[in-house]
């Protein structure tokens, strides 16, 4: 009778000893598997080429600043009437020589209004831009007047807008130096480095997609992307502390390697993770439903977009790119390093040697030799390999004395 403690082959060694089970009962139990840290190096390109697109992208294009950061002006008034987007840019045009930076319809029902946003204009340009706009609409105020002063403009000077950017990356800086800290408190050296990497890769990749696709940037958006970066972080924690967890005391054992322990957290907390990023998406897609096609409020646009991306972003760096670079610097040296090589090193023995003993069963029975008739292999190895002893062959182990 064989013995059946002997583990399964990883699936680097032997694959197919692997149950078979369905996508969703393997992503739904978290059993491992799924090949997150074996497949680290395609990981590893797909991250490459999505930081290599955003750096060229911020270095090519740009970011589309708002008003609040670049300066300029804001012109606003009433949509009622005959008033519209495509009208209000047309006057405006005619009457600058070149057309706005934006115009957007904001607000719902009698509080809707149209902004333009465009360069800074002076104080004749301000003057002939009112002038059209209210002889071609005659807006009415709050009580229901016609007036000229229905129509607001506000000019925002490129040194406040210099000052704001200013702040923002100073607020921006000292966030990510105290994540820093706490990531390096609460957590050993090479996972302290993997986190501080994914929240990079966080930073990056929303600041590319807002360079690719042109979405402005505001202090809504900045204040969005602190929002992320900390909800990257709570992602961080919850993996690595399960990380922790399973490859706690593993360099004393020889079943497994910490990559298998680690690829097993990753699989443990994928659907914890899956869950997490639908529930924080649903009130934010419901934000932007809400800001753009019922109140038209440009804040909490700007707010939603840039939480949306990040977190979807975030949910990707925290399982596919934090955990299988951790699991690439402990491999690199120290004790996990020997252990992983000591543990594939016996791993390659034992399947030498069961393939060495199943090509000599099949001699055998091709023979019609009895298995009884096979020499004795070293003492240990049949028990190692659960296979039982020949019969008749005498014990190796040693014998219990019996006391009288």
């Amino acid at each position: 009778m064989t013995n059946s403690t002997l583990e399964p082959f990883t699936d680097e060694v032997n694959d197919y000893e692997a149950p078979k089970h369905s996508v969703f009962e393997r992503l739904y139990t978290g059993t491992g598997g799924f090949k997150i840290v074996s497949r680290r190096r395609f990981y590893y390109a797909l991250t490459a080429a999505f930081v290599l697109i955003s750096l060229l992208s911020i270095g090519l294009r740009g970011f589309t600043l708002g008003i609040d950061f670049a300066g300029g002006s804001r012109i606003q008034l009433p949509a009622a009437g005959t008033a519209t987007t495509q009208k209000v840019e047309d006057i405006y045009s005619q009457t600058i020589g070149h057309a706005p930076v934006t115009v957007q319809k904001v607000g719902s029902g009698s509080a809707e209004t149209i902004q333009v946003r465009s360069d800074t204009l002076s104080a004749a340009q301000t003057d002939a831009v009112q002038t059209a706009l209210f002889n071609a609409f005659q807006p009415k105020d709050k009580d229901g007047n016609v007036s000229r002063n229905a129509i607001s403009i506000t000019e925002i000077s490129e040194t406040w807008g210099s000052q704001i950017t200013k702040k923002a990356v100073i607020a921006l800086i000292v966030f990510i130096a105290l994540t820093m800290v706490y990531i390096a408190i609460r957590f050993e050296r090479d996972m302290s480095i993997a986190a501080i990497a994914s929240l990079f890769f966080n930073m990056i990749i929303t600041a590319g997609i807002y360079s690719l696709v042109g979405f402005e940037v505001t202090p809504a958006a900045v204040i969005g992307l602190l929002t992320i970066l900390g909800y990257v972080l709570y992602d961080n924690v919850v993996v690595f502390d399960k990380v922790e967890e399973n490859t706690r005391g593993v360099v004393n054992t020889s079943r497994r390697t910490y990559a298998e322990q680690a690829n097993l957290a990753a699989n443990q907390t994928l659907m914890r993770s899956i869950n997490t990023t639908v529930i924080g998406i649903l009130p934010i897609v419901g934000m932007l439903v809400i800001a753009v096609w019922l109140l038209g409020v440009g804040t909490l646009k700007d707010l939603a977009l840039v939480q949306l991306v990040g977190m979807i972003v975030g949910a990707y760096s925290s399982i596919f790119f934090a955990v299988p670079l951790l699991v690439s610097i402990k491999e690199r040296w120290g004790p996990v390093a020997a252990h992983t090589k000591k543990v594939l090193n016996k791993r390659a023995g034992l399947a030498s040697a069961r393939a060495g003993d199943e090509a000599e069963r099949r001699a055998f029975a091709a023979t019609g030799r009895e298995l009884g008739a096979r020499p004795v292999r070293e003492p240990g190895f049949a028990q190692e390999l659960g296979q039982t002893p020949r019969p008749g062959a005498r014990p190796s182990g040693k014998r219990n004395k019996r006391r009288h």
